[in-house]
């Protein structure tokens, strides 16, 4: 029997540290984690289709080329404008009206007659496909503080696993059914997934006491006013420009005379970046036990010596897929342990939070991919490999100055992080030295 109106659970309108601390339950974690997943999946799938679309629309390849332009302008504008808007409106509310208007978004692209209104749907999309970096703090503020960290971790997960298997979905679809086919049948599962959001996800009211305008200005002074979100962007934003300086020169290095791979062969190594969601599991749980330290370092020093291995990759295939497993692995330890720590920092700005801090690690992505591609035409695969670990010694810098201003245990620390650091520099000389000798 239902509960009368004076049993009703009511709006829950406060801080996240208040709540009743038992979490969300099981099926609600995987929900949020199969959401995250899709609403990523939607900027995703036009990458293997941009000659497909191309042909068929009467399009040059640079034109078609600009659907993935426009989908990262879009996503970008997202994260600026969009991502805020979870600490004032209703949560649940919030994300199932952005879900909906995604399948809207889709469909239109899915209808598109020419390369116009194929741009428009394709820029719409990547501005509401951010809906699935609300949808992370919406976990977190669900979460006990005990269990944070291990379902944002699952939450990221399934946000790893929708960047991996939307290509692979993409490109089974359109050989099944025509490239529409692809964007008809994502329109439709973003339909019933905002009918199931609404009815399984809890409300969840913002408690920003400020209009629209002041809280994105806001947001730009959470990073001012807090030391650790400004840390821990800067750490993110250096760690996914390591990431995309790896990704962005792969497909150069397979296609080239050592390797020989066709595109479908190259796309196949993507799969090898499911390490990340491993790692998205276990920097999870060992946030929830305090160990962000622990992980940080493990994971920078991770970071620099997969460039080690990523170096001989130019001429042994396995020492290259250790290197991808080894990077993702850092990269997501890298990007959930950042995310357990910025959640907890201020429950009535989590929206603001994530807009910063995704705004800043977006932006290294970009940074990585341009220098990425300046750096490989001039020094090639080795010039590559050199700038990665650069970045990655950055990062390491970046933790050192940050913790070494923390009087009590900075200096224990900050020596467990110099003695990582050279660690890592030591494996990544030592097999420099190695692979010239051996050559």
């Amino acid at each position: 029997m239902a509960p009368s109106a004076a049993q009703q659970p009511p709006l829950q309108n406060v801080a996240p540290a208040i709540r009743p601390r038992t979490g969300p339950g099981r099926g609600t974690v995987l929900l949020l984690s199969a959401a995250v997943g899709l609403c990523v999946a939607s900027n995703y799938y036009a990458q293997p289709l941009l000659g497909t679309v191309a042909g068929d629309l009467g399009m040059s390849a640079t034109a078609a080329s600009l659907i993935v332009t426009v989908s990262q302008i879009g996503y970008a504008l997202g994260l600026v404008f969009l991502l805020p808007l979870g600490d004032l409106l209703e949560r649940r509310r919030l994300v199932c009206g952005l879900t909906l208007a995604t399948s809207g978004s889709l469909a239109l692209t899915a209808i598109a007659p020419n390369g116009a209104l194929l741009l428009a749907g394709a820029a719409l999309t990547g501005l509401l496909s951010v809906t699935a970096q609300i949808l992370v703090p919406f976990a977190a503020d669900l979460a006990a503080p005990h269990q944070r960290g291990r379902i944002v971790g699952t939450v990221m997960t399934g946000l790893v696993l929708g960047m991996l298997l939307a290509r692979a979905a993409s490109g089974a679809l359109a050989t099944t059914g025509g490239w529409r086919t692809v964007y008809g049948v994502a329109a439709l599962a973003m339909l019933v997934l905002t009918a199931v959001l609404h009815r399984a996800l809890p409300q969840l009211r913002g408690t920003a006491a400020l209009r629209y305008p002041g809280l994105v200005r806001s947001t730009a002074r959470l990073l001012v006013e807090e030391p650790v979100l400004r840390v821990r962007a800067a750490i993110g934003m250096l760690a996914f420009a390591c990431f995309s300086v790896l990704w962005t020169s792969l497909a150069f290095l397979l296609s080239g005379p050592d390797h020989g791979w066709s595109e479908a062969e190259i796309g196949l190594i993507g799969l090898f970046g499911a390490a990340g969601a491993v790692a998205a599991q276990l920097a999870g749980r060992l946030a929830d036990r305090g160990l962000t330290t622990h992980t940080t370092i493990a994971s920078a020093v991770a970071l620099l010596a997969s460039w080690g291995l990523l170096l001989p990759g130019a001429h042994s295939l396995v020492l290259l897929i250790a290197g991808i497993v080894l990077l993702d692995l850092a990269h997501q330890g890298v990007h959930i342990t950042n995310q357990s720590l910025i959640y907890a920092l201020r429950p009535d700005a989590r929206g603001r939070i994530t807009s910063a801090y995704m705004t800043c690690y977006f932006a290294g992505g970009a940074i990585g991919s341009a220098l990425a591609a300046v750096v490989h035409a001039r020094a090639g695969w080795t010039g590559v490999c050199a700038l990665g670990a650069v970045l990655a010694v950055a990062l390491c810098l970046v933790w050192v100055a940050s913790i070494a201003r923390v009087p009590r245990t900075g200096s224990r620390e900050l020596w467990s992080v110099a003695g990582a650091v050279f660690l890592g520099a030591s494996v990544l000389a030592l097999i420099a030295a190695v692979l010239r000798l051996a050559l």
